[in-house]
């Protein structure tokens, strides 16, 4: 069997930038799944109200990562 060394190690620590690709993945598969919920009128509504807010918090996280990973441009 050879190893996928494309891939980091389950125990190797994640770089912000694998975080910022983790979580916008994840944003992206939430808003798929609210589509799909959302295109039936008997929908679950409480999952896509917790589905929502999810991907409110997914989308303020992405936000301050990024903020941490651009550096301040000075005036």
């Amino acid at each position: 069997m050879i190893p996928n060394t494309e891939r980091p190690a389950a125990n190797e620590p994640m770089t912000p930038q694998m975080r910022l690709s983790v979580m916008q993945n994840r944003h992206r598969s939430i808003d798929q799944q609210l589509h799909e919920l959302q295109a039936h009128p008997w929908g679950d509504r409480i999952l896509i109200q917790r589905m929502k807010k999810e991907k409110l918090r997914l989308r303020d996280a992405i936000e301050r990562l990024r903020d941490e990973l651009v550096p301040d441009i000075d005036a």
